[in-house]
């Protein structure tokens, strides 16, 4: 069976390393957090080479160091996590073993170890953390807000592909390969660089026609970058209307303080105690 039977100490192990329902669970992830982030500060730091000059040797001791924290930790999870393959292949078990592979790799293939940036994935686990901090509704909110607007994203961004394209080969007919513009894709490149005014400056056009193209794409641009904005935005006002209807529909009105109560499953007027009228129907008058 996939799923096998924890001794009392591995139940412990498990509680406080998955769990935050407990104090030692959420001070584990919290301490883990921080042990991260100064990982990836010790692998950002070592990227420039002054500092590595310096600090070089120290900096490759003290990645050690994590790295054999991050193993043991790994270790202790398998060891007791009910269903290991379940962990193994999950998104948090994945990153856990990306997160050790870069260290060991580079000891064969020493380009390998920037890849040790992988490490700021597992900040996902920041989430279980905010979870105990009620912070999740809201990221609930963002994502049903996102999921309901996937569509009209994906339309928008289609239309600003073909506008692109359409930029890309008139730029590439009024230019050419005589300015830079040597060819549609290098000229769609442009166009895109161009709507979303980024304007890296790598290709410029160089006759009246052209700017004159350039500036219509940047002025588009403006309004085109509000657009996705506008969308995910008005999602979620609609659905927090519609979270202040449904409150306002569960509310009921006490028949004798006039004491309001939004809890739907409770019975009892809070303040004076006495019966409250099921959800959706009138109190009945006190006459």
């Amino acid at each position: 069976m996939s799923v096998r039977e924890q001794t009392p100490l591995q139940q412990q192990y498990y509680r406080v390393i998955f769990g935050t329902e407990t104090p030692a669970g959420k001070w584990f992830d919290i301490i883990l957090i921080l042990v991260i982030l100064a990982s990836v500060a010790i692998i950002m730091l070592d990227s420039i080479p002054e500092v590595h000059r310096q600090y070089g040797v120290q900096f490759l001791q003290v990645e050690w160091l994590f790295t054999f924290l991050f193993t043991v930790e790994y270790l202790t999870r398998l060891w007791c996590v009910p269903n290991r393959r379940g962990y193994v292949l999950s998104i948090y078990g994945i990153v856990d073993l990306l997160a050790l592979l870069p260290t060991y790799l580079s000891l064969l293939l020493p380009q390998a170890a920037p890849l040790l940036v992988i490490r700021l994935l597992r900040i996902l686990r920041i989430f279980r953390v905010l979870r105990l901090l009620s912070l999740l509704d809201e990221a609930n909110v963002l994502a049903r807000a996102l999921q309901r607007s996937a569509r009209k994203i994906f339309i928008f961004f289609s239309l600003v592909i073909i506008l692109a394209t359409i930029f890309g080969c008139l730029i590439y007919v009024v230019e050419g390969p005589d300015h830079g513009f040597s060819n549609i894709p290098e000229s769609v490149y442009w166009a895109i660089v161009t709507i979303t005014t980024v304007g890296y400056g790598d290709l410029v056009p160089a006759t009246p026609v052209g700017r004159a193209i350039s500036a219509i794409g940047m002025l588009i641009g403006y309004a085109v970058i509000a657009v996705p904005t506008g969308i995910v935005t008005a999602e979620i006002t609609a659905s927090q209307m519609a979270a202040r209807h449904r409150e306002i529909m569960n509310s009921r009105n006490c028949s004798t303080c006039a004491a309001v109560e939004k809890d739907p499953t409770a019975h009892y007027c809070r303040n004076c105690g006495s019966p409250l009228p099921r959800p959706g129907h009138e109190p009945e008058s006190a006459g």
